[in-house]
């Protein structure tokens, strides 16, 4: 017999549990770092996730005859912030017929659009098996809490297509990712755009030529470059949203402390003044660009920052990808290919699903022509 448990602290998880459930274990020296038990439990141990916040654990345990066999990252939700996949407007409809859409069940990694797993499961289980009994526990809490549905996102493709042949309904997204074709080096990618496109992104370059930039693994960001990080963090969120970003001090230092394996912090520097700086993660195949930090503007700064010694990293380090994060049509330019990231959801209210899932059909037909015509304006050179 298999039992569901909701577990509202990541802590009240062994860890070791968690890893070999994730397969991140000593044998998997760079797992996806999203889904690490030391990034959730920053989040929840900084304040950054939290009820207060929006976002209250709700993680997910399968458990067989007391034994574990699955586990997923999963909230109750107030709101729809930090989630990328946007259903403001269900929420919306909801209200102006007298309904609560709040609170929800989600299975993602808070203000994480990273697409990756969002299950972990036993070794020896069968994952076809473990879907129908994920739905089946969600079910069975939304209706305990009173939720008007729940999500699952960024997960990979295969999971969202076994969840719609469930009945879940699909939504997709469009992101940029660059992917490395057995590049020498970085003029080697640049070989492969057309020439203006390449003279464009030299340009970029060579006008930051006055500004020290120096990439640093985790170990290596002293309390002065975390400060620095921070401080640019907190203002460029103020500048673009109104506040000071959803993630605090605390999370960035224990993140530093608990897996600076998989970070690395490029640097901008003018003599001893620190301009701005961007952090990334990685895993052994894929680069993630997560955030911003500006202190001082420069023309072309972001673009060298975020993406283009993103590129280098992927090129030198043999990565097979590089996800810089979430929107951003000014990317295909740079060499950032249009590609589908995935969401599913369900809604316990009989007609607004129906009404929402004619929505979701129509919404995909519409990203796929978008995905069709945003590749017509690749960069690159025709063979």
């Amino acid at each position: 017999m298999v039992t569901a448990r909701f577990c509202p602290d990541i802590s009240t998880i062994p860890a070791s549990l968690w890893r070999a459930l994730f397969s991140s274990g000593p044998d998997n020296a760079s797992p996806y770092p999203f889904a690490r038990y030391e990034f959730l439990l920053a989040l929840e141990q900084s304040g950054s996730v939290s009820a207060q916040q929006g976002w209250q654990p709700q993680h997910l345990l399968l458990e067989q005859q007391g034994a574990p066999i699955a586990v997923a990252p999963c909230y109750l939700k107030s709101h729809s912030y930090g989630e990328y996949v946007f259903d403001w407007a269900w929420a919306d409809a909801y209200a102006e017929h007298g309904l609560d859409y709040y609170p929800k069940l989600l299975i993602a990694i808070p203000f994480t659009p990273v697409t990756g797993p969002r299950l972990g499961i036993a070794e020896g289980q069968d994952p076809t098996q473990m879907i129908p009994l994920l739905t089946q526990a969600l079910q069975q809490r939304c209706d305990q809490l009173g939720g008007s549905g729940y999500q699952l996102l960024f997960a990979q493709p295969e999971l969202h297509q076994q969840l719609e042949q469930l009945g879940w309904l699909h939504r997709d997204e469009i992101q940029y990712h660059w992917f490395n074709r057995g590049y020498g080096d970085f003029d080697a990618f640049l070989a492969t755009l057309a020439a203006r496109k390449r003279k464009n992104i030299l340009k970029e370059r060579q006008s930051l030529e006055s500004v020290t930039i120096r990439r640093l693994p985790g170990e290596a960001i002293t309390p002065r470059l975390w400060a620095a990080f921070f401080a640019g963090y907190q203002r460029t969120y103020l500048k673009r949203s109104g506040h000071e970003g959803y993630l605090n001090a605390t999370f960035f230092h224990q993140i530093g402390q608990s897996m600076p394996e998989q970070l690395m912090l490029v640097v901008a520097e003018r003599g001893d003044e620190i301009l701005a700086s961007a952090l990334f993660f990685y895993d052994q195949s894929c680069l993630y660009g997560r955030y911003w930090s500006e202190l001082t503007h420069l023309p072309n700064l972001h673009f060298e920052l975020c993406y283009y010694q993103g590129i280098q990293f992927c090129i030198e380090r043999g990565l097979a990808r590089f996800d810089p994060g979430a929107q951003g049509e000014h990317k295909i330019s740079r060499g950032f290919e249009p590609v589908r990231v995935h969401g599913s959801c369900d809604l316990r209210h009989a007609a607004f699903r129906a009404a929402i899932a004619d929505y979701c059909q129509r919404e995909r037909i519409l990203q796929a022509e978008r995905l069709a015509a945003l590749r017509q304006r690749l960069p690159f050179r025709h063979p």
